[in-house]
C-alpha cells in the first residue's frame, strides 16, 4: 500500500506536443496543501504565448498527425490503457488529490478515483460506436450522415474534483477523435499533470492532449479567445461562464458550460426521515460542500421540521473534521484562503439577515482552511445565503406547508443544476420531477452519479451535458452527404 511519503510530488512543467517544457516566461507558481497551508511544489505558469504553442500543437496533431487516421477502436484501446495505468496507480493518485485539494483520503479512494475509472471505461466503449445514419430522402438520391470530431478543443476545469473533471472532458473528446488543450485549475494542477504522463505512456500521439497550467485571467482567457480553437468546454462559476461566451464569440467556437447551483433538497413528511437526513448530509457536506450541485437549500415540510433539524444538526456537529490524511476524517479543508474567507463571509451574512445558526458557523482548528459543518434554520428564500452559491459546508433550512408555493420558491433561482425530492408517494415524486427546473432530479437519493447518465444545468447553471451519450454531441459535428443515383 502506498503511503503519503511515497507520493512523487515534483515541480510541474507544461505538457505541449508530447514534451514537458517550462513556460515561455519562465514564471512559476506554488500549489498549496490547504490542510497545512504549506507549499507542495511549484508549477509552471503558462500564459497567452504558451496557450498559442499548445493550440498549434493540437491543430497540427489533428490535421497532419497520425491521430486523424487512428481507428476508432484503437482510440478506445488508448482510453483503456489510460484507465489501466490509473488503476495501477490509484493509491498514489488518491493521495495526490487529497494533498493538493484538501479532501479526505476516504473520499478520494472511494469516490474520485472509482468515478474516474468508470468514466474512462464508459467512453472507451463508445469510441467505435459513434456513427451516422442513412436518411430516406425524396428522389433518386442516397443521403447519409457522417459524425466527425469537432477539431481542437479547449477545456478548462475546476478545483473541486480535479482528476475527475479532467477525465469527464478528455475521455469523450478522445473517443470522438478530437485534440485538446487542457487548462487545470491553478489551485489543483498536480493530478492533471500526472494524467498527461499516463496519456503519453498509453500511446496517445504527441499533440493530442496538451496541458497548460496557469491562471484563469491569463491562460484560461487566452484559450477561450484563441481563434484556432473550435470548441471550449468549461466547468466553474457562472460569471466566468459569461466571459467565456463573450470570448468565444470572436470566432463563433462552440461552447458548453457546466456552472454553479443552488439546488433545492425537498423533504416531505411521508418520507423516510432518517434516510432523508443522511441524504441531506451527503448533499451538503460531501467534499466540504465544494460541489456545484450541493443541496444547499433544504425545504422541510412543516410537520417534520423540528425533528429533521434536530437530527441533522446532531449529525453535522458530530462529523469528524480535520486532517484529510486520516482514514477516519469525514470532512477536510476548503480549497484556499480565498474560499475559506468567502464561506465565513456568507455565514456572517446569514447571521446579520436574521437566520438562526443551529450548529457550526466557525473555523475548526488553528491551522488549515477548515470550517465546521454549518446548519442555518429560519431562513427566508430571499436571504443572501439562500440565493447565492456559497460552495461550502453551509445548508439553509426553509419550512413549507404549501407544495405549490414550495415549487415556486425552489424554482426561484438563477440556477437550475439539480434538485432532490424525498417522499414515499411515487405520483408526487414524478410530478415534482417534471415541475422542478433542473438538469438532474434525484428521488430519495442525493449526489448519485454514473458515467452513462447525463449531467448539466438549466438557466445560469449552463448548457450542454457532461457524461452519457449526450456529451458526444458536444465533441462531434454532423456532415450530410448526397449521392445522385439517377440518370
Amino acid at each position: 500500500m502506498i503511503t503519503k511519503e511515497k507520493v512523487n510530488i515534483k515541480p510541474g512543467k507544461l505538457f505541449i506536443d508530447g514534451k514537458w517544457v517550462d513556460s515561455v516566461s519562465g514564471k512559476t507558481f506554488n500549489t498549496i496543501n490547504p490542510a497545512t497551508e504549506e507549499v507542495l511544489t511549484m508549477v509552471a505558469e503558462g500564459d497567452r504565448e504558451d496557450i498559442d504553442h499548445a493550440v498549434k500543437a493540437a491543430r497540427k496533431a489533428f490535421e497532419e498527425g497520425p491521430w486523424r487516421k487512428t481507428d476508432a477502436r484503437d482510440r478506445g484501446k488508448i482510453l483503456l490503457k489510460i484507465m489501466d495505468l490509473i488503476e495501477k496507480n490509484k493509491e498514489e493518485l488518491a493521495w495526490l488529490e487529497t494533498l493538493d485539494n484538501g479532501k479526505p483520503i476516504s473520499e478520494t479512494t472511494t469516490a474520485d478515483i472509482p468515478l474516474v475509472l468508470d468514466c474512462l471505461l464508459y467512453y472507451a466503449g463508445w469510441a467505435d460506436k459513434i456513427h451516422g445514419e442513412t436518411i430516406p430522402v425524396r428522389g433518386e438520391f442516397l443521403n447519409y450522415t457522417i459524425r466527425e470530431p469537432v477539431g481542437v478543443v479547449g477545456q478548462i476545469i475546476p478545483w473541486n474534483f480535479p482528476l475527475l473533471m479532467a477525465v469527464w472532458k478528455i475521455a469523450p473528446a478522445i473517443a470522438c477523435g478530437n485534440t485538446m488543450v487542457l487548462k487545470p485549475a491553478e489551485q489543483t494542477p498536480l493530478s492533471a499533470l500526472r494524467l498527461g504522463e499516463f496519456s503519453q505512456e498509453a500511446g496517445l500521439p504527441d499533440g493530442v492532449l496538451n496541458i497548460v497550467t496557469g491562471y484563469g485571467p491569463t491562460a484560461g482567457a487566452a484559450l477561450a479567445e484563441h481563434m484556432d480553437v473550435d470548441k471550449i468546454a468549461f466547468t466553474g462559476e457562472y460569471i466566468t461562464g459569461r466571459l467565456i461566451m463573450q470570448a468565444a464569440s470572436k470566432n463563433l467556437k462552440r461552447v458548453s458550460l457546466e456552472l454553479g447551483g443552488k439546488s433545492p433538497n425537498i423533504v416531505f413528511a411521508d418520507s423516510d426521515i432518517d434516510s432523508a437526513v443522511n441524504g441531506a448530509m451527503t448533499g451538503i457536506f460531501f467534499n466540504q460542500g465544494e460541489v456545484c450541485c450541493a443541496g444547499s437549500r433544504l425545504f422541510l415540510e412543516k410537520s417534520i421540521h423540528d425533528e429533521f433539524v434536530d437530527k441533522l444538526s446532531d449529525k453535522a456537529s458530530s462529523l469528524r473534521v480535520g486532517n484529510p490524511e486520516d482514514a477516519g476524517t469525514q470532512m477536510g479543508a476548503q480549497i484556499s484562503k480565498e474560499q475559506f474567507d468567502k464561506i465565513l463571509g456568507y455565514i456572517d451574512s446569514g447571521k446579520q439577515e436574521g437566520a438562526k445558526l443551529v450548529t457550526g458557523g466557525e473555523r475548526c482548528g488553528n491551522k488549515g482552511y477548515f470550517i465546521k459543518p454549518t446548519v442555518f434554520d429560519e431562513v427566508n428564500n430571499n436571504m443572501k445565503i439562500a440565493r447565492e452559491e456559497i460552495f461550502g459546508p453551509v445548508v439553509s433550512a426553509i419550512t413549507f406547508d404549501d407544495v405549490d408555493d414550495m415549487v415556486r420558491k425552489s424554482n426561484f433561482s438563477i440556477y437550475g443544476l439539480a434538485a432532490a425530492v424525498w417522499t414515499k408517494d411515487i405520483k408526487k415524486a414524478h410530478k415534482l420531477a417534471r415541475e422542478l427546473k433542473a438538469g438532474t432530479i434525484w428521488i430519495n437519493t442525493y449526489n448519485t452519479f454514473d458515467a452513462a447518465s447525463p449531467f448539466g444545468g438549466f438557466k445560469q447553471s449552463g448548457f450542454g451535458r457532461e457524461l452519457g451519450i449526450h456529451t458526444l454531441e458536444l465533441y462531434t459535428q454532423v456532415k450530410s452527404v448526397w449521392i445522385n443515383l439517377g440518370n
